[in-house]
């Protein structure tokens, strides 16, 4: 009999999306600048371009790697801490029950509705729900730490593409230009995605992810024009 495929939870959908519009906006960001710096010290092409492939090839690994680690780290957190659950419902049940009608009681809930909806959530899924209750995830719902390397994997040269191929095809006279504006468009799209995905308010976050970006190529080229020849 085949195997049948697992969906992808909410919230390992959401980790996906998020790892991919974080590392587009890390290639973004960590390549215009590399390139941006090297371009104000010298006028080589050539120099420029592989300046801007070795930082997109070391940003491509250390952020799928950084996402691996950081998931990963996630996972064992959360494992522990349903063996550490399974035990405390195993030995000390009433505990776990009292800190859960307590928990249901301090949102205003008489004390008899509270006992009476903690026998009940109980009753149903006792791990999944004392762990909700007192860690604040679902079991149930894993992130995958391979899913968000590959994210991370793709999204971040490709987020790295714009900034690379505005400073090396543009004329001369206008490639720190116009790298600079095709930057700001690529940030205002992906801090509105950045924003959309958490909710926040789109417009601080599209000024904010603008503000890094301009700073990071303001830096970069400051340092570079040091070493102009």
């Amino acid at each position: 009999m085949p195997k049948t495929k697992k969906k992808q939870s909410l919230a390992e959908k959401i980790n996906v999306m998020r790892a991919s519009v974080m590392g587009a906006n890390d290639g973004i960001i960590s390549v215009a600048g590399i390139v941006i710096g090297v371009a104000s010290a010298q006028s080589n092409n050539h120099a420029i371009f592989l300046s801007g492939i070795a930082g997109m090839l070391a940003g491509t690994i250390s952020m799928a790697m950084g996402e691996w680690v950081s998931v990963s780290t996630q996972r064992d957190t959360e494992k522990r801490a349903i063996e550490k659950e399974s035990a405390q419902l195993d030995g000390h049940y009433d505990e776990e029950f009292g800190y859960i009608r307590d928990k249901y009681q301090a949102t205003g809930i008489s004390k008899e509705l509270a006992t009476q909806a903690t026998t009940e959530m109980l009753s149903d899924d006792p791990l999944d729900v004392a762990v909700r209750e007192r860690y604040g995830f679902n079991p149930k719902e894993q992130t995958s730490a391979i899913a968000a390397a590959l994210a991370s994997m793709i999204s971040f040269p490709t987020g790295s593409i714009l900034p690379l191929v505005s400073i090396t095809m543009f004329p001369q006279s206008i490639k720190l230009f116009a790298t600079v504006i095709a930057v700001i468009i690529a940030l205002v799209i992906t801090g509105y995605a950045a924003a959309t995905l958490g909710g926040a308010k789109r417009s601080k976050a599209v000024i904010r992810n603008v503000v890094s970006g301009l700073l990071t190529m303001f830096v970069t080229y400051a340092i570079g024009s040091l070493f102009a020849h």
